[in-house]
């Protein structure tokens, strides 16, 4: 199992450590729902450092991320980041990730920990444009800094202003005492923030002055529930090999502007009537939903299956998301998860469960 640059210092703050993506992470540390209700109201951080990271280079980097990513590349600048896909050939996701711009022929890729060899395996024999690729998966450490209060708690740790940097945009600057970090204005919480990508012998110092500054450590518990309730897909979860980015409502980071990876195919199954539909649904009476439970109409006949589900702190209540036959999949349906013995009726509803 592989550790981070900062296992040592989580375990000192007395983290309970799990392996996750063949990584030993920080599960958690002072509990679950302290954690989470700290990145809604004020500000946490959160060891990632187990994604990857692919740096791709050359006058056709961009060519090859066309050809790969569903998103339509050519729009970023450099500055910009995007969330986008990688279809495979049968109509399915070998992985999300997001594309930063960070030269004008240089991209960097972020991709989930546990796609990392299949994903580097995928994008090098697409590689016929000549692009160098470089894996810095292993060189590189991140931290998520999250919440509402990140801008105010981190503005004294760089010269930059923090507040300029706007959503799925970032720069190349000062952090912490560390030049030449990059300071992103994304994350997977849906409360704001930034992730800093910075070198492994390096993270420490950033990581110590970041809580100094009064940011929460946070474990990947919490980053769960925040992301569920934001309605944001787990790789391995709400997406994979077999799900289509239309099946997943992922629609919106599928451009057929250009040619990529069964683009064709995908563009007729948009005229199509899809076979089912992620949704969302809350539900109507307790019970915690998990992953794995049927979800069944009425009569009890088997409609489908929870993709990620959790008892919401902030809202209190059972929420989730799972695949349906899409005549379920109206907001307002009524559902029911099957808990136990006990069928639970539950509620399609509109993401983010979250409002903010």
């Amino acid at each position: 199992m592989k550790n981070t640059a900062l296992t040592d210092t989580h375990i000192a703050l007395g983290a309970k450590m799990v392996p996750f993506a063949g990584y030993n992470m920080p599960v958690q540390y002072e509990g679950v729902n302290i954690e989470h209700e700290a990145v809604r109201t004020d500000c946490g951080v959160f060891d990632v450092s187990h994604m990857g990271e692919f740096l791709i280079e050359g006058e056709h980097a961009l060519d090859l991320i066309q050809s790969v990513t569903s998103n339509d590349a050519s729009k970023l600048t450099v500055g910009k980041a995007q969330y986008s896909c990688l279809p495979n050939d049968e109509g399915g996701i070998i992985d999300d990730l997001i594309v930063y711009r960070v030269k004008e022929n240089t991209y960097l890729l972020v991709v989930n920990a546990s796609n990392i060899e299949k994903d580097w395996n995928w994008i090098s024999s697409k590689n016929t444009f000549g692009a160098t690729m470089r894996d810095l998966s292993e060189e590189y450490s991140l931290l998520a800094i999250q919440g509402p209060n990140a801008v105010e708690k981190m503005q004294a740790l760089s010269s930059h202003d923090l507040s300029e940097i706007k959503f799925y945009n970032f720069i190349v600057g000062d952090f912490a005492g560390i030049e030449n970090v990059i300071i992103s204005a994304t994350g997977y919480t849906g409360s704001g923030g930034f992730e800093i990508y910075c070198k492994n012998n390096e993270v420490k110092q950033i990581w110590d002055k970041v809580t100094e500054a009064g940011a929460k450590p946070i474990g990947l518990a919490a980053r769960d529930t925040l992301r569920l309730e934001m309605g944001y897909c787990l790789y391995g979860n709400d997406i994979d090999d077999t799900t289509s980015p239309f099946e997943a409502g992922l629609g919106w980071i599928t451009k057929f502007t250009k040619k990529f990876t069964n683009s064709e195919n995908l563009e007729e199954q948009k005229k199509k009537v899809l076979k089912r539909k992620l949704i969302a649904f809350e539900l109507d009476e307790k019970g915690i939903p998990r992953t794995g439970y049927d979800i069944v109409d009425g009569q009890g006949k088997l409609i489908g299956k929870v993709t990620s589900g959790t008892m919401s702190p902030s809202l209190k209540k059972g929420i989730g998301l799972g695949y349906v036959s899409p005549i379920f999949s109206d907001f307002g349906s009524k559902i029911n998860i099957q808990i136990r013995k006990n069928a639970v009726p539950a509620t399609v509803v509109k993401l983010p469960f979250y409002k903010g």
